[in-house]
């Protein structure tokens, strides 16, 4: 787990496979919420290995190959069958090295480096239908190696999920303003390295207006300061890892600049807008056809009202569906 995301992914295939009697170990890497939302979610990480290298080039390269020295030291003792990651070209790599088969899964396609890396290293890529295969072959990943499931990983993810009220209860609501949930950029992201001023732009808005409730949920501690720095009166910054996906289905529409919150929001029905700078992907452009994303352009052209309170229609797929995919017939390779 090296981001607050694949938490979301496991959680429901570890609870399968621990249900069937394997067992199961969990790596993690020190970064935005991974370890909060790891305790969040009551799954204990066995080993706490690397951290994110910051923005520059020799700060990624250095974090990748000190955690790859490190999973391949707590690995190999311990005889793995499989491995599984969430885009985790270290996991992959090291798999490899050590002769376990693995299995890597993704939903956005333009993580050139990562993907190089990941996907050639692992055995099975197992990715959503709405990215067209061909994006995929320049990773050395393709059918038999590919695998392609239907719909969002989030609604595998989500299936079980209903929202939690409570979620609400430890901030001061007036319940006739607009909630909006909001999640900025990856700043620290290779493939978002240009600056967009869409996203401070419509934070400014929203949290200037006295019929908004405007809740950020940033992906580091730099941006929890930087947005509590601001002191918008509209705007509340949570002070760590909170239940996302109830704030999610509870708010009244969701700003995201890209990434899992824009279709976590799609899958549950809520009106999501997205701000993100970078090249889309085969699963935001879907989803922008189906009308379930908007781009946003001008922070004035937002929705800000309330949701009638009804309830979506949503899609909700079995995990068991997506184990599958990842597994098949890798425990046996």
């Amino acid at each position: 787990m090296t981001a607050s995301a694949h938490v979301l992914v496991f959680r429901p295939l570890i609870r399968i496979l621990r249900e069937r009697g394997d067992e199961v170990q969990i790596t993690a890497r020190e970064y935005a919420q991974t370890l909060q939302l790891l305790k969040l979610h009551d799954l204990d990480a066995d080993a706490v290995i690397g951290h994110h290298g910051g923005r520059s080039r020799t700060g990624k390269a250095r974090a990748m190959f000190s955690r790859m020295r490190g999973l391949q030291r707590w690995a190999r003792p311990r005889a793995f069958d499989v491995a599984l990651a969430h885009g985790s070209h270290e996991l992959t790599i090291t798999a490899r090295r050590l002769g376990i088969p693995s299995a890597t899964t993704f939903d956005y396609e333009w993580a050139w480096l990562q993907h190089q890396l990941g996907c050639r290293a692992a055995t099975r890529v197992v990715v959503p239908d709405a990215i067209p295969p061909e994006r995929l072959a320049r990773y050395g990943a393709k059918p038999p190696k590919l695998i392609q499931y239907e719909g969002l990983k989030e609604e595998y993810y989500l299936a079980d999920f209903e929202p939690d009220t409570a979620v609400l209860e430890q901030f001061e609501f007036n319940a006739e303003r607009v909630l909006v949930v909001l999640r900025p950029p990856p700043d620290v992201s290779l493939y978002h390295r240009h600056s967009n001023p869409l996203f401070p732009q419509t934070l400014d808005l929203v949290g200037t207006r006295d019929d908004v409730h405007a809740i950020v949920l940033p992906r580091t501690e730099e941006q929890r300061d930087f947005v509590r720095g601001l002191d918008l009166p509209s705007v509340i910054v949570p002070p760590q890892a909170v239940d996302a996906q109830s704030l999610i289905a509870l708010a009244d529409l969701v700003v995201s600049a890209g990434g899992t919150m824009n279709r976590e929001a799609a899958a549950l029905g809520v009106p999501v807008y997205t701000t993100y700078g970078g090249r889309l992907g085969g699963v935001d452009e879907a989803l922008i056809r189906d009308g379930r994303l908007v781009p946003l352009s001008d922070p004035r052209a937002l929705r800000l009202e309330k949701r009638d309170g009804g309830t979506s229609a949503r899609a909700r797929r079995d995990p068991a569906l997506m184990l599958e995919a990842l597994l098949g017939g890798l425990a046996q390779a």
